[in-house]
């Protein structure tokens, strides 16, 4: 348990029957008359919606604790990824659904945040950018710019991208893992 008045950005709440919530912003508010309060922008860690909530200010909040670990993907198991923890060398299957869109750019061997709570896996997290190889794309026309100058990609992953035209196939890019954007080549 903690206090409205010990809120600060990441803090997780558990609210509303179990849900969690991440506190994205917060602001207290003294107004002239009546009451002090606590204003705050949450975030539902499974679902990502946000919400606005107002608490009083010195009510009791019950905090979650989220456990995150640094984890190296190791391999698939039908649908299952499978992490390992490089302290304790603990495996750890994580389903589809938990993985998310991080599943577009998990290669073995790539290390990742898996973040848990009491015993499940809420959400697995990458690196801004990662480093991926392109398995096929088609060859550039000098000349062609009729598409913006970018063509279609395919990742070793299995996850289609935009490249520019100069990009050919055994590439290493770096691509952003928010967006599915191309942000350069890698210099072996």
């Amino acid at each position: 348990m903690a206090s409205t008045n010990d809120l600060k950005n990441g803090l997780v709440l558990k609210l509303d029957g179990g849900q969690l919530w991440s506190v994205v912003e917060f602001q207290h508010v003294k107004p002239g008359k009546g009451p002090a309060f606590v204003r705050t922008k949450l975030k539902n860690v499974l679902s990502g919606k946000v919400v606005d909530k107002t608490f009083n200010a010195g009510v009791k909040v019950e905090t979650a604790t989220i456990d995150k670990r640094d984890m190296q993907f190791s391999y698939m198991d039908g649908e299952y990824f499978v992490f390992m923890d490089m302290d304790t060398y603990d495996q750890l299957m994580v389903d589809r659904k938990s993985v998310g869109d991080a599943a577009n750019f998990l290669v073995e061997g790539f290390t990742a945040t898996v973040a848990q709570h009491e015993g499940e896996v809420l959400f697995v997290e990458l690196p801004a950018a990662v480093e991926l190889v392109i398995q096929e794309t088609e060859p550039g026309v000098q000349g062609d710019r009729s598409t913006g100058g970018t063509k279609p990609a395919t990742l070793e992953t299995g996850h289609q991208i935009q490249v520019p035209l100069f990009i050919t196939t055994g590439e290493k890019i770096k691509v952003d893992t928010r967006t599915s954007d191309y942000l350069g080549r890698v210099n072996s």
